[in-house]
């Protein structure tokens, strides 16, 4: 079975546009001081549903990255004042992200650009992931062969191994 021209057209068209979307973010978080993963991270502690703030772990899971390396941004985060970490008082051994009142300023002030553009562009992002699953354990990435059930893990991604 082949697929037809039109299929091929709709994926490119989707990932030209999710790049030039990453591409234009990336511009806006740097006119605005911060690193493309600075404004990922604050949008992922900003975004978490928790108000005790979200686990390191959990972040990793929002930015796809190993839990080292979510440290390691959180640590450069923490020094450009823009995070704060607190030990929840469930539990002492866990530890829960927040924004600095500088950092809050900034995510919420690139977070309207985003949301206009997203309304001039028209995107609508869950159309467009429809029929996808993740291929990603939480915690972790892609288990070749493998896909997580529908509703669970971060929104629906295909990750490609290039």
């Amino acid at each position: 079975m082949s697929l037809p021209d039109s299929a091929y057209a709709r994926l490119l068209a989707l990932r030209t546009g999710l790049r030039r979307f990453e591409a234009w973010s990336a511009q806006q978080a740097r006119a605005a001081g911060l690193t493309p993963a600075h404004h990922q991270l604050l949008l992922a502690i900003r975004g978490h549903g928790d108000p005790d703030g979200p686990t390191i772990g959990e972040v990793a899971d929002y930015l796809l990255l190993r839990h080292h390396s979510a440290v390691g941004l959180v640590d450069r985060a923490e020094d450009a004042g823009l995070v704060s970490r607190t030990r929840s008082k469930d539990d002492h051994r866990v530890v829960r992200l927040h924004l600095t009142e500088d950092g809050a300023a900034r995510l919420e002030a690139l977070s309207a650009l985003h949301l206009e553009e997203l309304d001039r562009l028209a995107v609508d992002l869950p159309k467009a992931w429809e029929g996808l699953a993740p291929v990603y354990p939480p915690h972790g990435f892609a288990v070749p062969g493998e896909r997580a059930a529908p509703g669970e893990g971060a929104p629906a991604v295909l990750i490609a191994r290039v």
